[in-house]
């Protein structure tokens, strides 16, 4: 019987007994405290507390789950794993005891032609505590066997939800797998032969000051009592399907047989492969659940988590001797197989299934970078005073090449070694300290304590009027040069910081940058304003050039900003806030903003999404964005509490610090778009003229970038896609309605074109194998090498296929090695080399030997004892590397 089927049999049972089925909650738990959910009843936790009204007083669930305390233990037992399913029956103040009793052993023990899980009842045992008679009566009454009952403490037998609130006595049931699983007497004696698959849990009690399981206050009887049961999904499963554990369920162990196609190991032979293989298959599934839950992999909380578990999925496929991708073979089966249990995994999956990839491809990139400098680290803790691999080398490893220090925690204990996580710390955060201090001077290499002190002298905050004003008359308050303090007067040319007490002048903030203009004195002195930024919270610095003149400190002065470029500036800012709305509109509220920039004419915006959105939906966010700028919508900007704007819908950026009082800026009167923002703008949207989107590219794992021309970079763009679209038209002789289609035809003659190129080489490659063969047998060597720089071989395969065949005509009578080096269809370097068995006896393998040849070509390669590849970007060096090579098997 397949898992769905048992929970689904579960739900049935349970909605013929007048239970309302309701879906899973999600993963994510809604507890702040919680990264996700833990247990099949958390979500009814607001109905048992009384908190909430339930939609109806018995419900029935199988609730997705993941816990994460252990993760490095996974795999290395059988009973438990990171995602697992809880199938459970709820009543809320309706029936109690008696029925959940009756209803669990009619399901488990009705025989399955008659829609049961036709367990054995000689085979059940059943634990209550101490004082509940009252089950143990109900029990005897349904027909069980009191001599398969036993009679637990407030340790085992107890329940509460860890504080005030609800509690009572459960029952636990489990299932005697036989005499080959340990010995006799019940879940007392052995636990790894009665196996626990239900609890009832009867909570008829009020109780508080819960210190710990047995420390706790019973307060009385509640006024209405709960049932709260759960049933462990996966462990009815492997009992039911006769399987051993529950990595050989139908929901799991397809990853498994995937990862042994793979690897070419047979699961079963060999128990620390088995564990390997058992992580792939628990990780590889508790990662699809999770991302199809929406988490996405980071470096904090449950992306944190994500990530460790594909990780680690990587790492094991590696240690199974595994180099290529494994997750495009490995998260499909999953899917495969969890989707009859969660259909929308079909739906779900394209969005997570490249996610997923993009983080393996990124992790891949990060061992082959960081592995060898572990190894030397490694190496040299075991040869110094102590196995310890010291805080700064596994800092640098994380630093420099981005391995997590659980990673270098892993690998060095794999090879016997400590890591010494405390100086890691230690090194960790300095190197924060040292970020937030270089992200406060910005742009400024000074101590910001010249600019504080600075700020402590000011009799009034200095007055922004950039929001209304493009210009204004304002007093030098201070003059900086060379980052230190204030100087009473300057004489140009020279570089200068000038803070006046009033600007027009908009810092660089949110995305937009500053304003550009300048700055002249009643006394003749003439400055052009570079930059304006903040390096600290109140202070507005201009950088400015002293071109003429002499400033002094209390002069009068005319500011002026550069009012065409802000109004191109605000124009993309305007437009920017645009493409966040319709983006939204396209993509969904996931589609969060991460970053902008608002420059003349240009923007660049930010946001979360896993994969490339398709060309259809860019191509319609920026129709939308232009059908909106058509429609002239007003633009307003508003002062209110932060409270009530968000109360309004309005968006803000997470992890951005607001006051009290914020800035709205909304389009259109219906509040089309609505977002928290200090930064100018328009007043009505056509004034933006148009919006064409360049490109929409990655710039990191789950953040993508759109770069976007507004106004008169857009006629500028368009102007220029004219001028191309006519020179192609003229050199193809085509109409412009035409050259799609003339492009095509040419890339399809070229394509034919290098496929007859490659089948030529390949065909010459193939020529060559006898005469390969024949020199390599006609060598006196103890080892045979069969070697060639062949040039141009076509595809990679053709050159693997050939080595393989060499290397099979020489036999396994002497040791031999095979190593072919030629260019790619793409005019880059590649070797191939495999060893027989007799060569692998010897200690040569295949793995060493094309590193040694792809350092010289000046790339990297690997892979197995037999087999492995490499390539490079220098192809004069193939004749001296593969040359190389030989002379060092030569040497042995």
């Amino acid at each position: 019987m397949r898992t769905s089927e048992i929970a689904q049999r579960f739900l049935n049972y349970f909605e013929r007994q007048g239970h309302l089925v309701v879906p899973s909650a999600s993963l994510i738990s809604p507890n702040p405290t919680t990264l996700f959910t833990i247990a099949g009843m958390v979500p009814f936790i607001p109905y048992l507390l009384g908190e909430q009204t339930p939609p109806s007083r018995r419900v029935t669930s199988n609730q997705k789950c993941v816990r994460t305390l252990d993760i490095e233990e996974v795999g290395k037992t059988t009973r438990h794993g990171t995602f697992f399913q809880m199938l459970g029956n709820f009543s809320f103040g309706d029936y109690f005891k008696a029925e959940a009793i009756h209803y669990a052993w009619e399901l488990l023990t009705t025989p399955q032609d008659q829609g049961g899980y036709g367990f054995d009842p000689e085979k059940l045992w059943v634990t209550t505590y101490t004082d509940d008679e009252e089950a143990r009566a109900l029990w005897r009454n349904e027909g069980f066997d009191p001599e398969h009952m036993q009679i637990f403490g407030m340790e085992d037998n107890f329940w509460t939800t860890g504080g005030p609130g609800p509690g009572g006595p459960c029952s636990e049931i489990y299932v005697d797998r036989g005499p080959e699983y340990g010995k006799d007497g019940g879940p007392a004696a052995d636990e790894n032969r009665f196996i626990e698959i239900w609890d009832l849990v009867f909570e008829n009690y009020q109780v508080d000051n819960v210190k710990s399981k047995t420390d706790l206050h019973i307060v009385g009887e509640l006024e209405h009592k709960n049932i709260d049961t759960g049933a462990g999904l996966e462990r009815l499963a492997y009992l039911m399907q006769g399987k051993q554990n529950i990595y050989e369920t139908d929901e799991v162990y397809p990853v498994i047989e995937a990862a042994e196609r793979l690897s070419g190991i047979a699961y079963g032979h060999d128990e620390e492969s088995d564990v390997r293989f058992r992580v792939v298959a628990d990780h590889v599934r508790s990662a699809l659940m999770i991302m199809s839950d929406g988490v996405r992999p980071s470096n904090v909380g449950r992306g944190y988590v994500l990530r460790r578990l594909l990780r680690r999925t990587v790492r094991s496929m590696r240690m199974l001797g595994v180099t290529d991708p494994v997750m495009p073979s490995l998260l499909p089966v999953s899917k495969d197989a969890m989707a009859p249990s969660y259909p929308e995994l079909n739906h779900l999956f394209e969005d997570v299934s490249q996610a997923a990839y993009g983080e393996e491809d990124a992790f891949r990139r990060t061992l082959e970078k960081g592995t060898t400098i572990l190894d030397v680290a490694v190496d040299k803790a075991k040869h110094g005073t102590s196995p310890v691999v010291s805080g700064q080398d596994a800092f640098t490893l994380h630093d420099t090449y981005g391995f997590p220090i659980e990673l270098t925690l892993e690998m060095a204990a794999e090879q016997g070694v400590k890591v010494d996580e405390h100086k890691f710390r230690e090194l960790m955060g300095e190197q924060k300290s040292r970020a937030r201090a270089d992200a406060l001077k910005k742009r400024h290499n000074v101590d910001l304590s010249v600019y504080d002190d600075f700020r402590k002298t000011l009799q009034a905050p200095i007055a922004f009027l950039g929001y209304t004003d493009f210009s204004s008359r304002s007093r030098v308050l201070g003059i900086m040069v060379d980052g230190k303090g204030s100087v009473p007067a300057i004489t140009g040319p020279a570089n200068v910081e000038v803070i006046l007490d009033r600007t027009p002048f908009y810092a660089e903030a949110g995305g937009q940058l500053a304003d550009e203009g300048e700055i002249i004195s009643d006394e003749g002195a003439v400055l052009e304003v570079d930059d304006v930024q903040r390096p600290i919270k109140d202070l507005i610095v201009h950088t400015c050039r002293l071109t003429e003149g002499t400033l002094v400190v209390g002069s009068q002065v005319n500011a002026t900003i550069d009012a065409e470029r802000r109004g191109a500036i605000a124009r993309s800012h305007t437009a920017t806030h645009m493409v966040h709305k319709a983006l939204r509109e396209e993509l969904g509220p996931r589609a969060t903003q991460r970053g902008s920039v608002d420059a003349p004419n240009r923007l660049r915006f930010d946001f979360q999404w896993s994969q490339a959105p398709s060309k259809d939906a860019v191509s319609n966010i920026e129709a939308r964005v232009n059908d909106r700028v058509r429609d002239d919508l007003i633009v307003t900007m508003t002062e209110m509490k932060y409270d009530d704007a968000i109360a309004l819908g309005a968006l803000h950026l997470f992890g951005e610090k607001y006051g009290d009082l914020v800035r709205v800026v909304t389009i259109g009167e219906d509040g089309w778009s609505r977002e928290l923002c200090g930064g100018t703008h328009i007043d009505r949207v056509g004034k933006i003229g148009a919006v064409d989107i360049l490109s929409e590219t990655s710039i990191g794992s789950g953040v993508r970038r759109i770069d976007a021309v507004v106004g008169e970079g857009a006629y500028a763009y368009n102007a220029r896609e004219r001028t191309l679209v006519s020179q192609l038209s003229g050199t193809l002789n085509a109409r412009p309605d035409e050259l799609a289609d003339r492009v095509s035809t040419l890339l399809a003659k070229l394509k034919e074109s290098d496929k007859r190129l490659a089948s030529m080489y390949e065909d010459q490659l193939a020529a060559s194998i006898p005469d390969i063969v024949d020199e390599a047998r006609h060598k006196q060597s103890d080892v045979r090498v069969a070697m060639r720089n062949v040039g141009h071989f076509g595809s990679f395969e053709a050159l693997r296929k050939t080595v393989l065949d060499i290397r099979g005509r020489l036999g396994d009578a002497a040791p031999a090695i095979v190593a072919l080096a030629g260019i790619s269809a793409d005019e880059k370097p590649m070797v191939a080399v495999a060893t027989n068995q007799a060569a692998r006896d010897q200690g040569i393998k295949a793995g060493d030997l094309v590193r040694e040849v792809s350092k010289r070509l000046g790339g990297g390669g690997g892979g197995r004892p037999d087999f492995a590849q490499g390539g490079g970007t220098d192809a004069t060096k193939i004749d001296s590397a593969l040359e190389n090579l030989a002379v060092s098997v030569r040497r042995g």
